[in-house]
C-alpha cells in the first residue's frame, strides 16, 4: 500500500480526531495543510465534488472524507491497536458515543470558538498570521485582506455572528460534558476497560476548550471564551480530557508537511 496522505486543517478538532487515530495506530503518513478556505477547493477536487470539508485521507487512490469514515477504514486496514471494542455490545455503544459527540458537541465547540474569536481583532490577526505562509504574512494588505476573508468565511460557513446560536453552543457543550461524566462513572474510559473511538472522539472534540499541551497549539483564547472555560477546569470531564491526551496522544509519525497554499493536487 502507498503511504497515506492526510489533508487537514491544523487547528480543527475534527481533523485532530483523524490525526490522533493515525498516530494511535502508528501509521506513517504524509500531511498536507492548505490555507483554510482554499481547502474546500482541494476537497472538492480530490473527491470529485462529493465533499468540501477536511479531514480527507488519500489511501491507495481513494479519497475518504469525514473523520468517522476515516477511522472506520483505518480499523479495517490497520486493526491493531484497535479503536473499536471486540465485544459487539461495547462496539455498538462506542460507535453511538462517537456519533453523539460528533453531532452534539463538535459543531457547537467550533461555532463558539469562532464566534468569540471573530469579535476580538487581536485574535483574528494572530490567527490569520499563523495560517498565512511566511512570505505573505508580513505583507500588510495581504494580511488585512486575509483577516476580512477569515471573518466573512466564518460568518457564512458557521453562522458565528448569531448570539442566539452562540448561547445554544454553550448549552450544548455543557450538556456534552454532563453526558461524558455520566458515561464515565468510576472508570477511566467511556466503554469497557480500554481506550476506544469513543474516548478519542470526546477528547478530540473538547481539545479547543481544554487546550491540553499534547494537542495542536491554538492562538490565545478571547477573553469571553476564557470566562466560559474558567469554571469548567475543575470538572471531572475537563480533567479527563487532559488525562486522555497525556496517556494516549502519541507523537506524530507524519512526514514533513508540504507547503501547499492554495495549490490543487494532481490526480
Amino acid at each position: 500500500m502507498s503511504k497515506p496522505t492526510l489533508w487537514h486543517i491544523e487547528i480543527s478538532h475534527y481533523n485532530e480526531k483523524a490525526r490522533w487515530a493515525l498516530d494511535h495506530k502508528g501509521i506513517e503518513h504524509e500531511r498536507r495543510a492548505p490555507t483554510p478556505g482554499a481547502h474546500m477547493v482541494v476537497a472538492l477536487w480530490l473527491t470529485r465534488g462529493r465533499s468540501k470539508t477536511f479531514p480527507l485521507l488519500q489511501l491507495d487512490g481513494e479519497a475518504i472524507g469525514d473523520s468517522t469514515a476515516i477511522i472506520a477504514e483505518l480499523e479495517r486496514r490497520y486493526p491493531d491497536p484497535p479503536l473499536y471494542p471486540e465485544d459487539p455490545d461495547e462496539r455498538r455503544r462506542a460507535l453511538e458515543l462517537e456519533e453523539f459527540f460528533d453531532e452534539e458537541l463538535g459543531p457547537h465547540a467550533r461555532l463558539l470558538a469562532f464566534h468569540e474569536a471573530t469579535k476580538d481583532p487581536a485574535v483574528v490577526e494572530r490567527f490569520t498570521v499563523d495560517l498565512l505562509p511566511g512570505r505573505l504574512a508580513g505583507i500588510g494588505p495581504v494580511r488585512a485582506g486575509a483577516m476580512r476573508f477569515f471573518k466573512t468565511f466564518a460568518a457564512l460557513r458557521y453562522g458565528v455572528k448569531s448570539d442566539r446560536r452562540a448561547e445554544l453552543a454553550r448549552a450544548k457543550i455543557l450538556a456534552a460534558l454532563d453526558r461524558l461524566e455520566s458515561e464515565l462513572g468510576p472508570g477511566d474510559y467511556l466503554v469497557g476497560d480500554g481506550f476506544t473511538v469513543a474516548d478519542l472522539t470526546a477528547a478530540s472534540l473538547l481539545y479547543p476548550l481544554v487546550q491540553p499541551p499534547e494537542g495542536p497549539t491554538l492562538p490565545p483564547a478571547p477573553e469571553a471564551l476564557e470566562r466560559f472555560r474558567a469554571p469548567l477546569k475543575e470538572r471531572p470531564g475537563y480533567r479527563w480530557v487532559q488525562e486522555m491526551f497525556a496517556k494516549h496522544r502519541r507523537p506524530a509519525r507524519a512526514s514533513e508537511e508540504a507547503a501547499v497554499d492554495a495549490e490543487v493536487p494532481a490526480g
